[in-house]
This record gives C-alpha cells, structure tokens and sequence, in this order.
C-alpha cells in the first residue's frame, strides 16, 4: 500500500493494482517512480499468457545479497527484475509460475485529471508528493514558486516527494515538472495562498 516512491495508498492515488516494484537496476533511487512499462511474458509456453499489462513503477523492489540472483535473488543487481503486484502478474502468467521471462519498454502513462501536489511538512520544511503525471511519468526535476519569491529548485527527499526549505506560508504556488524525457509543464497559482499542509492541489498535465 505504501512504498518507496511515497504514495501511500495507490488505490487512492489512482495506480490501481497495474503497479510494479523495480529493482534497483530499473529503480534509479526513486527517480523512476511514476514510469509506466508494458510488460509481457515471453518464451515460456507453459506458464506464459497472451496479451501485455501497462503498469506503474510505484514501489522498490530490495536486493538479498543472502540469497543467489537465481535463486530468490531476484531483485540483486543487475538484474532488472519487475514485482508485480498479483493481479498484474495474472493477467500475463500463470499463478503457479511465480516467476517468468518477460519483455518490457517504456510506454506513455495515460492519467486522468492534472498533475497533484501534496503538501507536507512544516513551515520551513515544504515537502510535496507528486503523482498523476502523465507521458513519460517519472518527475526528474521540480522548481516551486511563491507569489512572493522567484522560481527555486527543489531537491529530491525520497520517492516522488520534494523538498523546499523556504518559508511559503501565505503564498500562492507555482510548479516546474521536468521528466526524464525533458519536457516540462507549469502549473502556475495551483495552490491558494491560503493553503495548509495536508492538503492536494491539481495542475496542469503533459498532453
């Protein structure tokens, strides 16, 4: 339900049960939560189904130095190695399998509605979960504006979730959103000046 991109609840944050953990290989500390893959399963008649699933990275799939890579080790480096959730696995393999060969790229994410900031922390601690991001999905970059400041860039703390240490209270919010292809997307005043931490904003979405 949670996980290490930070968004909690995926059911709630509109992922449904279409998300995957990666390994690290595929992980890239968090910055590749939010991508979407199209996974099938491939030469392996027994268990294999027909048909793709698109899903969402929204979790960390740990490695086990105590076990070999192929022997329960599945997520150890270098292995690129996708932990789908059961339902997801179901539709391309058989639950018997367990494990399967499968063959995957990045697709466009399809999402409804705009981009969401949720706002955290405290006041000189601003932390913002991003989700709902559409095309290539995974948020690389972020910049914050206030109503009374210029445009800052904000860090990555963990997952999706970005930090500022400036004191925004009493300020309308601006975003920069830059994935990993490069394009960006401005959501200018999407969060009032009278906002509290707790709350989510919808912005603007990549088309």
């Amino acid at each position: 339900m949670g996980g290490a991109c930070g968004y909690g609840n995926v059911y709630r944050q509109g992922y449904g049960t279409n998300n995957v953990a990666l390994s690290s290989a595929l992980f890239n500390d968090g910055l590749s939560c939010g991508a979407c893959f199209q996974i099938v399963c491939v030469n392996d008649r027994q268990w294999c189904l027909p048909g793709s699933i698109v899903v969402t990275a929204t979790n960390f799939c740990p490695p086990n130095p105590a076990l070999p890579s192929e022997k329960g080790g599945w997520c150890n480096p270098p292995l690129r190695h996708f932990d789908l959730s059961q339902p997801a696995f179901l539709r391309i393999a058989q639950y018997k399998a367990g494990i399967v060969p499968v063959a995957y790229r990045r697709v466009p994410c399809v999402r409804r509605g705009g981009i969401r900031f949720q706002m955290n922390g405290h006041p000189y601690f601003n932390l913002v979960l991003i989700t709902n991001v559409g095309g290539a999905g995974d948020v690389h970059m972020v910049a914050i504006k206030g109503s009374r400041t210029g445009w800052q860039q904000m860090k990555q703390n963990w997952g999706q979730n970005w930090q500022s240490d400036t004191y925004l209270i009493g300020q309308s919010l601006s975003f920069k959103v830059t994935t990993s292809d490069g394009r960006t997307v401005v959501s200018n005043d999407v969060v009032p000046a009278n906002w509290s931490f707790g709350q989510t904003f919808s912005g603007s979405q990549f088309p």
